[in-house]
C-alpha cells in the first residue's frame, strides 16, 4: 500500500480532508471529488485532471481497500485509511496535508491543517507525527534539514521512498519569523474561506 501513483495519492489527501472539514458533504459524489482534486486552493501543484482519470485513481484505491463505495441516489466514494491505518483525528489531517501539499516543516503542517484539526501547539503535532513514522510500514519520514532551513521538512512515504535530494530546499528567512508565521495565518484563511464557499455551493447543488 506503499506505492500509490501521484493521483491516487491526491483522491486519498482529498477524501481524508473532506471528511475532516466539510463533513456535512462526505463522502464525495464524483463531480465533487474531482472539484476537489483541481481546486486551487490547499493544493501542490495545483493540476486540472478529467473526470475519467480520477476515476482510473478511486477504481485504484478501491483494490487496495483504501477507498469503498457508498450506494444511494448519487454514488458516492468514501476512503478506509482511518480503519486501515488506525489514524486518529489528528494523525488523518496530517496525512491529508502531506498528501496534498508535499513535504512541510511541522510548523507549516501545524498551520495548514487547521481548516481539518487545529493543533494546540507543535508538541503535539510532533507526537502525531512520531506515531506515523513509528507505523508498521511508516507512513511518513522526516528528512534531511536542507541548507539554511529552519526546520526539516516532513514527507510521506504512500509512494514509496523518498529522496530528500529529490524535493526543493526550503528558503531561508529573509524576514522575522512572526511577520512569516502572520502571514502563512492569513493565507490559510483566505484558503479555508474558499473552500467553504465552494462546498456550500457543492452542497446546495445537490437539492
Amino acid at each position: 500500500m506503499t506505492d500509490l501513483a501521484p493521483l491516487e495519492c491526491r483522491v486519498l489527501g482529498c477524501l481524508l480532508e473532506k471528511q475532516l472539514s466539510t463533513p456535512d458533504v462526505y463522502p464525495l459524489s464524483m463531480n465533487t471529488l474531482v472539484n476537489a482534486c483541481n481546486q486551487s486552493s490547499n493544493r501542490d501543484p495545483v493540476v486540472s485532471v478529467p473526470e475519467p482519470e480520477v476515476q482510473e485513481a478511486v477504481a485504484a484505491l478501491l483494490t487496495r481497500g483504501l477507498a469503498e463505495h457508498w450506494p444511494g441516489r448519487v454514488l458516492k466514494v468514501a476512503h478506509t485509511a482511518k480503519p486501515t491505518w488506525n489514524l486518529s483525528v489528528q494523525e488523518a489531517a496530517l496525512l491529508a496535508e502531506l498528501l496534498l501539499r508535499g513535504p512541510q516543516t511541522p510548523g507549516e503542517l501545524r498551520t495548514n491543517t487547521r481548516r481539518m484539526y487545529a493543533f494546540p501547539d507543535l508538541d503535539e503535532v510532533e507526537a502525531c507525527l512520531a506515531v506515523l513514522m513509528d507505523a508498521e510500514p511508516p507512513l511518513v519520514v522526516r528528512l534531511t534539514r536542507a541548507p539554511g532551513a529552519r526546520e526539516a521538512r516532513v514527507a510521506h512515504l504512500l509512494s514509496g521512498p523518498v529522496e530528500a535530494s529529490t524535493t526543493p530546499p526550503e528558503p531561508a528567512a529573509s524576514r522575522p519569523g512572526r511577520l512569516d508565521q502572520l502571514e502563512a495565518e492569513i493565507a490559510s484563511l483566505r484558503e479555508e474561506l474558499a473552500e467553504l464557499r465552494a462546498a456550500f455551493d457543492a452542497f446546495r447543488a445537490q437539492f
